[in-house]
């Protein structure tokens, strides 16, 4: 297994932690996780490469070891746009000039998508492992949407506790029935911590499960995607599940057809995976990520 290094990079005045494999001089891939994940997802990813790649992959805040600035200041609700502004604070960070290659999965890979046609002169290779977005949204949701907001600033979500490691690694499995348990006990070691009272508590700011206020503009966002330079990879596991609830009862196609607003966009699907293809099978996302990226 290739070791991390653990760092910490100030970002808008939120800590954010960040594992760091492979050589300082090497090319670098950049990769973002998805919603209740941490940068340590990407171990079997890193662990699969057959090059020398420098890999910077962030919990991003809310997430793992990283500030939980809505917890610290009492409630509310996540923004996607703050995580455009880390990722942007990162790359100066880490790569002050030049491309880069991103790697998103699940929401990640929508944070990455959105940057490459905010900043497109920035990015080179852009590869999404199963970001849909989401289904669009119509104005009637609004006053139910702003509702259920309401009430969640009220009530806030909270997040299970687990009485031992192989509780929190069960919980991995329950949702991923492909997660090798060997990958599973990692995992729990990264995605939870003790709790101070003999159990364990997930390593993510409950008020992500609150919905913010405001519908998902898909119009606007494939007015984003229009502006991507970098070439973009597509990843899906075959028959997603994701993708089948996201899309409820619009047609696949008709749900896919949204992807065309990337002027350079491409394909793989991956066999035997669920939504977490990157744990499923990381030895084919490595190779694609290196074909694609090299």
């Amino acid at each position: 297994m290739n070791i991390s290094r653990s760092e910490f990079v100030a970002a808008r005045g939120v800590r954010l932690h960040v594992r760091r494999w492979g050589s300082p001089d090497a090319p670098i891939l950049f990769m973002l996780h998805g919603w209740m994940d941490v940068g340590a997802s990407f171990q079997f990813v890193v662990d699969a490469l057959a090059h020398d790649w420098q890999v910077i992959a962030p919990d991003m805040r809310g997430f793992g070891l990283s500030d939980w600035p809505i917890a610290e200041r009492g409630g509310g609700s996540y923004w996607i746009q703050d995580y455009l502004g880390d990722l942007d604070a990162l790359l100066d960070h880490y790569a002050p000039g030049g491309e880069v290659n991103l790697v998103g999965h699940s929401m990640g890979a929508n944070v990455v998508c959105l940057y490459a046609g905010v900043r497109p002169q920035r990015v080179r290779r852009v590869v999404d492992l199963e970001g849909f977005g989401l289904a669009p949204s119509h104005p009637a949701q609004a006053p139910r949407r702003l509702l259920n907001w309401l009430d969640e600033l009220r009530d806030p979500p909270r997040l299970g506790r687990y009485a031992s490691l192989d509780d929190v690694a069960g919980r991995l499995i329950r949702t991923n029935p492909r997660l090798d348990p060997g990958r599973a006990q990692f995992l729990a070691q990264h995605w939870s911590k003790p709790d101070g009272e003999g159990g364990y508590m997930l390593l993510a700011d409950p008020a992500h499960k609150v919905r913010g206020p405001m519908l998902y503009r898909l119009d606007e966002v494939m007015a984003v995607w229009r502006k991507v330079s970098a070439k973009v990879l597509h990843v899906e596991a075959a028959g997603s599940p994701t993708l089948a609830q996201i899309a409820g009862e619009i047609p696949l196609d008709e749900f896919k057809a949204r992807f065309q607003a990337f002027p350079d966009w491409r394909e793989a699907i991956i066999e035997e995976a669920g939504h977490m293809v990157h744990h499923d099978q990381p030895e084919q996302i490595a190779a694609l990520i290196e074909g694609f990226c090299a």
